[in-house]
């Protein structure tokens, strides 16, 4: 009885030994970005190595470049190069599930960034999306309650652009129905880009001989693009328009009067809560355990997966000092150009 008890405590002193090796193991998060030409992903970039950095993980990543079939490649290289954690910015939330498959069968975990995965195994890390899209659809209604609006929505392939939609509606939804605001345009723009954007809203105005009263477009690109087609039949500025991201352009838009708001997701919030888990998931943590956590079946599928929402905040006019304040940006970046009796607080 003696023997097997003291066996039992070198066995039970050998796994809790090897339990705690694990647990302090050498991390290496693999990053896979969809693409980099938004600027605020070259600030979640940023924020993210910093993070790790403090936490003595190794950072290793890749660019997707807008590419589907690239972003699968690039997530089979991570893995190669030992990635034991893997955070991937989507660039299709279908096209994506193969790759993701392949981490789970080398028992490597994956956070989707910014952008749902629909994977129970999946930890979702974002800001509460269809909050942003109510909060997009409020500025532009506190501006403009009736006339003809133009909806110039984010990329059909990432779920995200239909969260932000149904929180649109979830404002504007009732004044549609009682026919005080008509809907003269709805058009996805493939991959997010300004380009396709400001196609869509010639489109747009084209087809509605230039009336459109107000445009609630989802994110800064798009707005930017929506903004460029305004300006060409005269309108920018006159026309009140959305965004979302605070991408520095958008706030000089913002305080040059040519787009009404954004909604600032303040990205190093969001990527060095992303860093902590990251390295809490390839440490063991199981995706329910990490704190904070709650289920989200938001997505097209209503697949449950575990997540944390965080608090997007509406920037105007009004309040651009704020984001000055945050560092976000400078009042040199957010200022130029702008002077005089219109020119905002912040710019005074």
């Amino acid at each position: 009885m003696k023997k097997f008890s003291k066996a039992a405590l070198i066995l039970v002193g050998t796994l809790a030994l090897a339990s705690g090796a694990s647990a302090q193991r050498p991390v290496t998060v693999g990053v896979s970005w969809s693409n980099f030409q938004e600027e605020r992903w070259k600030t979640d970039e940023a924020a993210m190595k910093a993070q790790l950095a403090k936490l003595g993980a190794r950072y290793i990543s890749a660019d997707a470049q807008s590419s589907n079939e690239k972003q699968i490649s690039d997530i089979e290289s991570l893995i190669t190069r030992g990635a034991n954690v893997l955070v991937v910015l989507a660039q299709d939330n279908e096209a994506i599930l193969p790759a993701i498959s392949r981490a789970k069968e080398e028992g490597i975990p994956v956070i989707a960034y910014d952008r749902l995965i629909e994977d129970p195994s999946v930890f979702y890390i974002s800001f509460n999306n269809r909050e942003v899209g109510r909060l997009q659809a409020q500025m532009i209604y506190n501006v403009k309650k009736a006339g003809n609006f133009a909806f110039i929505k984010g990329s059909p392939s990432d779920p995200n652009a239909d969260l932000l939609f149904a929180g649109q509606m979830d404002v504007l939804g009732p004044a549609i129905q009682a026919g005080k605001i008509k809907k003269v345009g709805e058009q996805y723009t493939e991959a997010w880009k300004p380009e396709v954007a400001q196609n869509n809203m010639e489109q747009i105005l084209t087809a509605n001989r230039n009336r459109v009263d107000a445009v609630v477009a989802s994110n800064d690109g798009t707005a930017g693009g929506a903004i460029a087609a305004l300006a060409a039949v005269g309108l920018a500025g006159k026309v009140p328009v959305s965004g979302q991201d605070a991408d520095k352009a958008a706030l000089n838009r913002i305080a040059r009067g040519l787009q009404t708001g954004t909604v600032w997701k303040d990205a190093r919030t969001l990527a060095t809560e992303a860093a902590n888990i990251a390295v809490q998931l390839a440490r063991g943590t199981k995706p329910n355990a990490i704190k904070g956590a709650q289920p989200f079946h938001g997505g097209p599928k209503k697949v449950a997966v575990s997540s944390i929402l965080l608090k997007p905040v509406v920037i105007t006019k009004a309040n651009l000092g704020q984001i000055i304040s945050a560092g976000w940006a400078t009042k040199a970046e957010i200022c130029q150009g702008v002077s005089g009796v219109s020119a905002p607080a912040a710019c005074r």
